[in-house]
This record gives C-alpha cells, structure tokens and sequence, in this order.
C-alpha cells in the first residue's frame, strides 16, 4: 500500500489509478511495444545474470572449505606450520583441498544437470517487441513491456491493465481472495486497497480467463508480491526430507561434538603437545563428518533426475525425488490420465431425448464466441457441429469452477439471446423452463425434473460427461452479467465420449503394488466418476460428491478420505480440501494436474506433478512435470524416485556407521597408547580414500524390492544402525590393535601403518555388505562401485611400499605377515557384518525407510482408481533445485 500512502502525500498518483495512455507515457511503453534495444537497456539484470555462473561458482567452491570443523582444522594447519612442522602442514592442506575439490565437482555438475534439466520445462511469457510478439522467460520482461495474457498465464510482474477482454485473474497468493477478480481498463480509485485494483495485474497471480494486454510497470523486488516477500520472509515448509536430513545433521553434530571434546581432553591429559592433540582431534571431527553428503546427495539426485529425464519426467525440485519415492496417495483428474483424452460429441438430445440441431447450434455459438481459456469439451462441439457464421458475440459471463457455466450474450437474430453452457445441475439451477416435444418452453416442474434426472443417468452409462445447454433472451442489451444467469429456459443435453485408456488398468495395478493408492478427483458427476473407476478395476468404487466434501468438517473429512475410491463434483476449494485431509491423515500425496484450476491442489501436495501441455501456471506450481500425460510415465519415475533416494541412504548408513566406529576406536586408542595412534594426515587421508568409491553409489544398482514401498527417513533406524555396525567396527579395530601390538609388537609408525592399511581394507569391503539388505552374494554392486573400490584398495596397500610417498605420510613398510593378518581380520570383519546384518533387520528393523505394509482393506483399495496436485516460480531457479546441506550448521536447503 506503500503507492497509495504516497498518493495521498500529494505525489504521483499510482498506475492503477491513472488512465492507460498516460502509464505507457510515464514507462516509456507504446502499443507496439518496446524496440530490442529498449528491452536490452532496461535490463541490467540480463548482465547481472550472465556474471551470475562465475559467482555461483566461486561460491559453490568456497562452501566446500566453510565448514566450521575444516575451518578450525586449517587454522591449527597454518599454527603448526608458524611452529616448523612443514610437511604435516602441507599435507594436510592437500588433502583438505582435495576433498573439497571433489566435493565441488560432484556438487557443480549437479547443479548444470539440473539446470539443462529444467530449460526443458521453462515457463514463457508473450510480450510485443519492436511490432512483432515474442516470448520470452518472466524474469526477463522489463519496465515498459506490452504483455499479452491468456487463460493459464502467468502474471510476470506488476501490470497495468491495457485491454481486457472478459479477463479474470486469480490474486489469492497475494490478497487471500477465493474466486477471482474481474479486469478491466478503466481507472481504479486511488486508495483502493489490493484485492480492489481492477485495473492492475499482480505478480504471483494467474489469468483464470479471458485474455488481455498489459504493460508491465513494477519488476522485481519492488512489486507487491517482492515487498511482501521481504516483509514476512517467507519460506516454504521443509518437505519430509529436508526434516529427515536436518535431523540427521544435528545427530551427527552431537556425536561429533562429544567424540572430538573426550578425545581432545585424553590426550592433553596424557601430556601430549597441544598443537598434535588439537589437529589430531579436529581430523578426527573431519573423519566422523560424512563431508561429501552434500555432494553424494546431489550426485544422487541429479542423477535420479537425469534418469527420470530419460523415462519423460523431467524433476523440477530434485528435494521432490524423495518425495515421489515416499507417496502412497496419489491424486489425479480423469481426463487424459485415465482416459484417452480425446473426447468426442457423441449426443446433442432435448429433454426427450431425441436429436436436437437447435441444442447443437447453440452449443456451438458458446464454444466458438467465448473468449475464455479453450478447453477440450469446446473443441469436442467446434469437431462435431459446423462453427456458426455471421453471428457475433456482444458480451459474456466467464466461466468459474464455483458456478461451473460460461454464457454468451450472441447477436444476430431479431434480438439479443444469451446462450449458457455447464454443468447439469449448475444450469438446472438458473432454468425454470424447458423446452417441451414441440418446441415450446414449458413449466420445468418436479416430474420433468425427475424424467431429466433418468435421462442425466442413461447418458453418463459407459463413463460420458453430460452438459446442459439453457438460453434466455434479453431484447436491448449489450452487456450481461452474472445475474442475468436466471429465468433461463433449458434447450437439451450434450454428451461427450472419453473412453479410458487400454493400459490403465494395468497401470493402476502396477501403481497398487507399489504400494500407491488412486484416488480420482474430477469435476464430472459421480455417475461418469463411478463408471469410470469401475473401468480401471474397483468393482464397488464409493464416490463422494463436492456437496458431501463441503459439508464435513476437517475431522470427518479424513475419515472419509480413507475408504473413498473417487470423489466427484469438485470445485478446486473442495480439491484442496480432500488433499488436506489426505495430508493431516498422515498420508504423502502426490496430484496430478494440468489445469488452471489446480494450481492449488498442486501447491498443497507433498508432491505437485503436472504435464509439458499444461497451462503455465500449473506447470509453475509443480515439483515435477511430465513429457507425457501418462501414468505409466509416473510408475516408472516412483520406482527411478525410490533408486535415487535408497542410494543416497547407503551413504549415509554406511558411512555414518563407519566413521563412528573409526573414532570410537580412536578415543579408546588415545586412552591406552604412549603415542598418537594416527597422525592428522593420515586420518585426513584415509577420510578421502575411502569417499572414492561411496561417489559412485549415486549409480549403484537398486535391489528390486527397495522399490516395492514407499520410503522415508528414519533417524531412530540410522542412529542404532551407526551405533551397532560402529561397534561392531571398533572391535574389530580393536582385534587389530591387539595383534599389532601383542603379535607382531609393532611401534608407533608400523603400528600406524598396519591400522591405516587395515581400516581402509575393512571400511571398503563391509561397503559392499551394507549397501544391501541381501546377504552381499545376492546383490550385484554397480561397476562403478567395483572399479573404485579395487582401485583404492590397490592404492591404500601400494602407498606403505612406495619409497617416495612413505616417510612423507609417517608410513613403514610391512612384512607379509602383517599384510596376511589385515587381510584375514578384513575376511572375518566381513562374516561377522553379514551375521548382524542378519540379526538387525532381522529383528523388528523394517530397513532403510520402507514404510509400513498396507492393512488388509488398504491392500484391496490399493489395487483400484484414479487422482490431482503445488507453487510458484521461485522454486524453478536453479540454485533452489541443487540439494545443499549447510556446512556450519547441518541443515537441509
């Protein structure tokens, strides 16, 4: 309101209030548009952006280094240097360079992934240049721009409405409004708040219908949209991984914490120099840190996403992948999904049921005058009936979801008639008339209502969509509005044909085993709904109407949601309400939409899936969009979903469960050995080492049944797997210990030595044993995965023979017999984690994140029916895409 408070201190009154020529005038506009050259110069954020890669690099590749504990590691480095100790120094810095230089290129290559990923799915806007219309993104349309709008559109900044043809825009992200504003050229007061500017379009809204021409005249931060942004520093909510990597990080964050303080203490106690104690404990804080997480996690789901690219689903916010791998409702519309899509006008009867031409030239006047959003239903009638000439149309009432009807006010007869299509029972509810056997209107009393409501049943049979076509005559007017929807005489019926789709049945039963729930959500009767789910394979479905919706309360509603095969009648209020009752259920809801109306539908599921031909806003509030408007698309992206986030999880359960016993094992080391039982480069170095191969898990192969249930994080599971398979570590570190020492009575450098060779050994080797709930000959490891992992453990076993490498690193040479003994303690390490292995999951653990088996009634519900879908464009950017875990403070971004 800040315009308006200026206006009123007797400055230049705001755009919304002044008259059209004179905003073009004061921006710089004319109605031809801006040249190229314009646009060019009035876009300094076109130079900033194309600056914007190098600073985006620069910072991605400082953020490897930012980490609070590789911070302090560096300045104890650069200490130790001041106090003479050179090599330690240097090669710890190496080392420390090197992870991050890894991390970085794993992390980078993410993000340009991503990035080429969503070019695919931009969304565009029209403006007018130089005479000529182009499209370009939103982000690039500049002060001054002619924008040209249509039903779908986004609104790309704030506007001043030039031309309006019946245009409507829905404001609710800004102003909260239910149904959506009217637009139109003339003036708006000056101290008209928000929701009032008829004259104005507004960032963050979308053109419902109609279409229209505005100039852009506020951009950027300074809209409405960017100042309320700024104001209420708006965040979305966390989805369900980013709380589950969030509390992972304060776990790990504690036991670092706490493990790096006892050690440090040990060893100053024990008289050790200050300078090795602190770098010894601060390696060892880097060595528990999974530090590649960030990058493991956005190798991970950047490659989820370029599979999924692969298979027609291109990921928008790669967070989402984890979300798809963990839905179990999934919500959609029928058309096009379930159905083939490609209607056809099959019937135009009057109330008798026979034939009607006159239903038929009306219901095409309606569909080729209107001049809202074009929709299938109209194209099935302009197919079917001949598009009408010399007839013009004078005025309209848009069509909404709430009264489900579109009139035309048409001319060219003796007088002016308005012609009104929609829904039966909308239309049935502004007639009081119909047109008898004769051709004469006649009373529309009880028993015509009840011989309408038979012949509404007969022609939903076999899955048909039944439309009323109503008109009223208006001698002398131009202009119509809403209220003239009354007195109305009802003329006949239209049925549409979309038969459902050969595969969707299978396709439904391969969503059931999944474990994935169908849920229809359409605007259509429940009679076509009915019919329709009894195709795709629910023998009894039960449907629920809008009305029953609207009358439960939150509490019932989610009772009702549970047992509910489809639900019919919709509005998009009552779509937003099924999915909140889904979500407070406990359910995670994906819904898939293409439509104007389902940008909030979308917004409020777990998961907002919308198609490459949707209207923009939809494909804007999405997390993912499909190339194709197939569910067997969106089978094959849940299993690809499931891939991605159970290799992600085998980073974490293994290394977590590693690096833990490795630094229990150092914290009982320090408590009993006269001497340091690694040196900082040495940890440092093993840390790196064995990350190699745990890059390439992003790759790995996926056991078939992970992908069976939906999956989520469980922390309680992550903490007793570090916790058991740690200890399990520690003892076998600690059998090492006592060979070295007790055997081969091994000093501090060979001691060192046969623990650096032996700890790499095993931590490579139980690898390949946890990354599967299988017994490890069961599961086929990814090459990738192999090569890596032969590789390091060729190098870890060289370096101690290397002459040049060996005293630089505090390394001896071994005798064969110590090299025979790690071997062996790697094999029995090996036998005895596969053995608990067995036990762990054995014993009540469900496994890495696999949710809970559907009840009975669930697995019947499961194998039948059909579903709907989320927000705006910020979410599109690039750099909100890549998944980044905060160095400092362990959260998910």
């Amino acid at each position: 309101m800040a315009d308006a408070v200026d206006a009123a201190a007797g400055a230049v009154p705001p755009y919304w209030s002044q008259p059209p020529a004179t905003v073009l005038a004061s921006v710089g506009g004319r109605p031809e548009g801006l040249t190229d050259a314009e646009a060019a110069a009035r876009a300094p954020h076109q130079r900033a952006h194309a600056q914007r890669p190098a600073l985006t690099v620069a910072h991605e590749l400082a953020r490897q280094f930012s980490q609070p504990v590789v911070v302090v590691l560096l300045c104890a480095t650069a200490l130790s240097l001041v106090l003479g100790d050179h090599v330690d120094a240097l090669i710890i810095a190496v080392i420390v360079l090197l992870s991050g230089l890894l991390g970085f290129w794993q992390e980078h290559g993410a993000a340009v992934t991503v990035a080429r990923l969503l070019d695919r799915v931009q969304v565009h806007v029209e403006v007018r240049r130089s005479g000529r219309v182009v499209s370009v993104r939103p982000e690039e349309v500049v002060v001054g721009d002619v924008v040209l709008l249509d039903a779908g559109d986004v609104i790309p900044c704030d506007c001043r409405v030039l031309v309006a043809e019946a245009l409507q825009a829905d404001q609710s992200a800004l102003t909260g409004e239910t149904y959506p504003r009217h637009k139109h050229a003339d003036p708006a007061p000056t101290d008209a708040p928000l929701a009032d500017r008829h004259s104005a379009l507004l960032q963050g809204g979308h053109v419902v219908s109609g279409r229209g021409e505005a100039v852009a005249v506020v951009t950027g931060a300074h809209t409405e949209l960017g100042r309320m942004s700024r104001v209420l520093t708006a965040r979305s909510a966390p989805t369900s991984f980013e709380q589950g990597t969030a509390r992972l990080g304060l776990l790990l964050a504690r036991v670092t914490l706490g493990l790096t303080a006892v050690i440090l203490v040990v060893n100053v106690v024990l008289g050790r120099p200050l300078v090795d104690a602190l770098l010894f404990s601060l390696a060892l804080a880097v060595g528990v840190t999974p530090q590649m997480l960030p990058a493991i996690v956005a190798v991970s789901l950047s490659t989820g996403a370029r599979r999924m690219a692969a298979s027609s689903v291109i990921v928008r916010r790669l967070d989402a992948i984890e979300d798809l791998g963990s839905m179990d409702v999934l919500c959609t519309d029928k058309t096009g999904t379930l159905t083939t899509g490609v209607l056809r006008l099959a019937a135009t009867v009057d109330a008798t049921g026979v034939h009607s031409p006159r239903v038929a030239e009306r219901a095409a006047l309606n569909a080729a005058l209107q001049t809202g959003f074009t929709n299938p239903l109209d194209d099935a009638v302009l197919r079917a009936v001949p598009r009408p000439v010399d007839r013009r149309a004078l005025d309209e009432v848009p069509f909404d979801f709430d009264r489900k009807r579109l009139s035309v006010l048409v001319d060219g007869e003796k007088e002016p008639v308005l012609v009104t299509k929609g829904a039966y029972r909308s239309v049935l509810a502004v007639c009081d008339r119909l047109v008898g056997p004769d051709g004469a209107p006649t009373a529309l009393d009880t028993p015509a209502r009840e011989a309408l409501d038979a012949r509404i049943h007969r022609l939903s049979t076999g899955g048909r969509r039944v439309l009323a076509v109503a008109e009223r005559r208006l001698p002398g007017r131009t202009a119509v509005t809403v209220d003239d929807e009354q007195g109305m005489v009802l003329l006949g019926l239209l049925a549409f044909e979309d038969p459902p789709k050969d595969d969707v049945a299978r396709t439904v039963a391969d969503l059931a085993e999944l474990g994935i729930r169908l849920v229809m959500l359409t605007g259509d009767n429940r009679l076509v709904a009915a019919d329709v789910a009894r195709a795709v394979g629910v023998t009894d479905p039960r449907v629920l109407t809008g009305l029953e919706v609207e009358a439960a309360d939150a509490d019932a509603l989610r009772g009702l949601v549970r047992s509910a095969d489809a639900f019919a009648e919709l509005t998009p209020t009552h779509k937003e309400r099924v999915i909140e009752a889904f979500r407070a259920d406990g359910a995670v809801v994906g819904y898939l939409g293409d439509g104007i109306n389902d940008a909030g539908p979308l917004h409020l599921a777990d998961v907002g899936i919308s198609v490459d031909t949707a209207v923009d806003v939809a494909k804007s509030a999405a997390a993912m969009v499909l190339l194709e408007k197939d569910l067997g698309v969106l089978v094959r992206g849940v299993r690809l979903g499931r891939q991605t986030f159970t290799n992600t999880l085998k980073y974490v359960y293994t290394t977590v469960s590693a690096n833990f016993g490795n630094t229990a094992s150092m914290a009982a080391a320090s408590a009993f050995l006269p001497f340091l039982p690694l040196l900082p480069r040495q940890i440092l170095l093993l840390n790196f080492l064995s990350d190699l191969p745990s890059v390439t898990l992003a790759g790995d192969r996926v056991d078939p049944e992970d992908v069976r249930r939906p999956r989520r994080w469980d922390l309680r599971q992550v903490r007793d797997f570090m916790v058991v398979f740690g200890m399990l570590s520690s003892a076998f570190d600690l059998l090492t210990f006592a060979l070295l020492l007790q055997v081969l009575d091994a000093g501090p450098t060979l001691f060192r030595t046969g623990w650096f060779v032996g700890s790499t050994l095993t931590e490579l080797a139980v690898l390949f044993v946890l990354r599967s709930r299988r017994p490890s000959w069961r599961s086929r490891p990814g090459v990738a995965l192999v090569l890596t992992s032969a590789l390091v453990a060729g190098v870890t076993v060289s370096l101690p023979f290397v002459p040049a490498v060996r005293p630089a690193l505090g390394l001896g040479q071994p005798s064969v017999r110590l090299v025979l003994l790690l071997v062996a303690v790697t094999g029995c390490y090996v036998v005895a984690a596969e053995l608990t292995k067995r036990v762990f999951f054995r014993g009540g653990r469900a496994g890495p994140s696999t949710a809970p088996p559907p009840t009975t009634t669930q697995q019947r519900r499961l194998r039948h029916v059909a579903r709907e879908h989320r927000h705006p464009v910020a979410t599109t950017q690039a750099t909100s895409q890549r998944a980044a875990v905060s160095r400092s403070g362990w959260t998910w971004r």
